[in-house]
């Protein structure tokens, strides 16, 4: 039997960067959102673990046997060996949380095949602090390092979304290095719309200062009818909230001839 998941790409509707802390990594206040696309993982049961990465972004991929599909497979015990095929639907170092994204599937993969084991939740920590939401990819609020999750009221699930790239991808390290180490304070308190609204991505301007085509992509977003556009974690995608699909994809559509070398998908919020 072969199961198909979809690793949902995530996007963060808010990215708070509170301080530097003494382990080296960022004490981050962010709402997680996801979008019902991104990259499919099909998978059975085999003799020993592999991996088959297919799709636009396959390419991007240096070392598939060292991804955190890969090290999510060797993360969680199992009797069997899968075969998993990775369609690679999303750039990478993108800031969609891809490769979190993959994991998280495999991750409900396994929980199909098998069972997890009862200490899943740190496993999928350790692979990556976007791995444990983009397990259940469902709006949550990330604290700490993003691994500490908390609910918060889904005004926004169906929500049409546009995602857009530029086409080139922004490691993530260089991006923390240049902000300004500035705390401009926490998340805002409400639902996911209102804290969406108040909130701010304290990455941007470091992202614009790597990737400057960062700031024509939110531009020409602006333009579109939408009611937000931010970009998502640490660059370099977008994204555009719309009040319909037809809203969404007429701006998809001119995005396509106006930047036809322009990476784009749609969606709806989960």
């Amino acid at each position: 039997m072969t199961f198909a998941e979809t690793a949902y790409a995530k996007i963060n509707l808010a990215l708070h960067v509170r301080r530097r802390r003494e382990d080296g990594y960022h004490e981050l206040e962010t709402l997680f959102a996801f979008v019902d696309n991104g990259d499919v993982l099909s998978a059975h049961g085999a003799e020993r673990d592999s991996l088959e990465t297919v799709g636009e972004f396959a390419a991007n991929i240096d070392n598939p046997f060292g991804n955190l599909v890969m090290r999510a497979l060797a993360a969680l015990p199992r009797e069997q060996g899968i075969a998993i095929t990775l369609e690679k639907n999303l750039p990478v170092a993108a800031g969609l949380g891809g490769g979190s994204a993959d994991a998280g599937a495999l991750f409900r993969i396994v929980e199909a095949l098998h069972s997890l084991p009862d200490d899943w939740e740190a496993r999928a920590a350790r692979l990556g602090a976007d791995v444990p939401a983009c397990l259940r990819s469902e709006m949550a609020i990330g604290r700490g390092t993003g691994t500490d999750l908390e609910p918060v009221k889904n005004d926004l699930a169906g929500t049409p979304v546009l995602l857009v790239n530029p086409r080139i991808g922004v490691p993530t390290g260089p991006v923390f290095k240049a902000w300004d180490s500035e705390d401009r304070g926490g998340l805002p308190d409400g639902t996911a719309r209102q804290i969406a609204l108040a909130g701010r991505n304290d990455l941007r301007d470091a992202a614009i200062s790597i990737c400057p085509q960062i700031a024509g992509v939110l531009s020409v977003l602006s333009e579109t009818g939408c009611w937000m556009h931010e970009m998502s974690g640490s660059g370099a995608t977008c994204f555009a909230l719309y009040d319909s699909a037809d809203q969404r994809d007429k701006a998809a559509e001119m995005l396509r001839v106006q930047e036809p070398d322009w990476w784009q998908m749609v969606g709806l919020l989960r």
